[in-house]
């Protein structure tokens, strides 16, 4: 016994390696392929488009391999209505629930396509019915959030995806075509970081951040201030640790018990990141010291000062914590999610496991740059599925302060 169905995919099929890593998923998931036909672009802006025929050894296995292929843009070319089951218990999907991507996606139910609301990859579709039964929303919903008595989507019949062209007339950001950037000129990559960021705002869209200590380690919590004070961080995602030592750094100077003007120990510094936690805890938040006149600068002072949003989210490594950190791993993802709508672009700096879990929830259509100093962090994300990723392996400090120069003129440090 076996399972077929005919699928096809558009784009830049060969120059971007695509039809190679779709062939390689359908041998992987045990599958085989026939190209039925291949149309490829002439010019260089030109698409290329592919039929094939996917054979797997049964109908189960030929809907998961579906499913795989939708990240990578593959639509079946008669895709027929969506599969629907009931959630018999909370925090469990139906057995062959459909598993998302981040790409757009569209759903048909009873002869009509609905438009899914907040893509997001690794969850599951809901099927909302009006009174009188007909469909009138899909939305992704993670496995934790499901409620006995949902419809959830099953198989991947009836569902489309759509995979987001670089808008090459919008501005510099659509030409940073590779993955990973460690050798073009970091002035001309700042430049179109900086024009994104610019775009969004121009847009009336919001600007998330998302931040590892190592923004204050390697001294460049002033850069970023400038940019909160300018309006260009509408947004902060991080954990305990970058709260931890940009107030350490107002309240003692030092971060992890350096001082950040002379790049050196002090004494007793070793613990000023606890008994920064301990003034912290003793006022009851970040804005109640902000507001108090015991926290007078640094990151976070500038978020409160400005009323721009921050979700910390901590880890079993955490000290205190800080009293505004989500400790529930779960609510804290609930949390971020809260906040992504309207987000207009994404730069996340010195993080790894921060901006993985912030790519697994963003959409596949808002730009995302990743810099950090390990080629690791930055090519993990695209690993993890944020095909919308670009990579810039560079020192975070130094990248900040000509970010801050771009985007603040008159910013300059002494």
């Amino acid at each position: 016994m076996s399972a077929n169905e005919t699928v096809e995919i558009t784009g830049h099929l060969m120059d971007h390696g695509i039809l190679s890593r779709v062939l390689d998923d359908i041998r992987e998931y045990g599958g085989d392929y026939s190209i039925d036909r291949f149309d490829v672009g002439r010019e260089t802006d030109d698409p290329s488009h592919a039929v094939i025929t996917v054979v797997a050894e049964d109908e189960e296995s030929l809907q998961r391999l579906l499913m795989r292929l939708q990240t990578r843009g593959v639509n079946q070319v008669d895709p027929g209505e969506a599969s629907v089951a009931v959630a018999d218990r909370d925090g469990v999907f139906p057995d062959s629930f459909y598993s998302t991507t981040n790409l757009d996606t569209r759903v048909r139910v009873d002869g009509t396509w609905l438009e899914v609301e907040n893509p997001e990859m690794d969850c599951g579709l809901v099927l909302e019915r009006d009174a009188d039964g007909r469909p009138t929303r899909v939305y992704t919903l993670p496995m934790s959030d499901v409620r006995e008595g949902m419809l959830v989507i099953t198989g991947a019949s009836g569902v489309k995806v759509s995979v987001p062209e670089p808008d090459r007339t919008a501005g510099a950001f659509g030409f940073m075509e590779s993955e990973v950037s460690s050798e073009k000129p970091q002035a001309v990559l700042v430049r179109q970081v900086a024009d994104g960021m610019r775009e969004a705002k121009a847009e009336g869209k919001k600007v998330l951040w998302v931040g590892g200590p190592g923004v204050v380690h390697t001294g460049a919590a002033p850069a970023l201030v400038a940019m909160v004070h300018a309006g260009f961080v509408d947004v902060l995602f991080a954990g305990n640790a970058l709260a931890t030592h940009d107030i350490e750094s107002s309240l003692y100077g030092t971060s992890l018990g350096i001082d950040l003007a002379m790049g050196r120990g002090v004494e007793h510094g070793h613990e000023h990141h606890i008994r920064a936690l301990n003034t912290i805890r003793k006022e009851g938040s970040i804005k109640a010291a902000v507001d108090s006149g015991v926290l007078t600068g640094g990151i976070m002072h500038a978020l409160v000062t400005h009323r721009k949003e921050f979700v910390l989210v901590g880890s079993v490594r955490d000290d205190g914590p800080l009293p505004d950190v989500y400790t529930d791993v779960i609510e804290g993802q609930r949390a971020m999610r809260a906040q992504l709508q309207g987000v207009g672009f994404c730069l996340m700096v010195a993080t790894m496991l921060h901006s993985v879990a912030t790519g697994n929830i963003l959409p596949a259509s808002i730009p995302l740059v990743c810099v950090d100093i390990n080629p690791a962090t930055v090519t993990k994300l695209a690993d993890r599925g944020s095909s919308q990723a670009r990579g810039i392996v560079t020192d975070v400090g130094l990248f900040l302060e000509q970010l801050a120069v771009e985007l603040v003129p008159e910013y300059r440090r002494s």
